[in-house]
């Protein structure tokens, strides 16, 4: 948990450096391509055209961008085979391995909660036209 305006959290606190650190981090990993692409890795090596057929709506540049910024980081290792036309297969390097089990601890708490969010979001949007309603009269 980052601070803000200096104050202690439940959580654990961190200096602004460690937050943007943090941030960069998430914001990396946590959008929407990294994270598809992380996954269908993790189930094993892929070539460019059979990651970007799992990968529903990609495209080609966006896939392309998403593999570079990964293997930037160190979580995908590129292998270049000297064939023609050349053969390029992705895999997650052993560093991009850990990040499973984080990612595999969201996706299960998104799927066991998913009708928890769903209904929470309806009792706002509920709330939310009352009260539009209430101020329309």
């Amino acid at each position: 948990m980052c601070p803000r305006n200096n104050e202690r959290t439940l959580g654990q606190l961190h200096s602004n450096d460690e937050c943007v650190s943090i941030n960069e981090v998430l914001t990396r990993v946590g959008d929407k391509w990294s994270l598809q692409v992380i996954s269908r890795l993790g189930q094993g090596t892929l070539r460019f055209t059979e990651l970007k057929r799992s990968v529903d709506g990609i495209s080609q540049r966006m896939l392309t961008l998403t593999l570079r910024q990964l293997e930037r980081d160190g979580l995908v290792e590129r292998t270049v085979y000297p064939t023609v036309p050349p053969k390029v297969e992705y895999t997650l390097s052993d560093f991009g391995r850990t990040i499973l089990i984080p990612v595999t601890a969201l996706a299960n708490w998104a799927l066991t909660y998913r009708l928890d969010i769903q209904a929470a979001r309806g009792a706002f949007d509920n709330r939310q036209r009352a009260v539009s309603g209430t101020k329309q009269s």
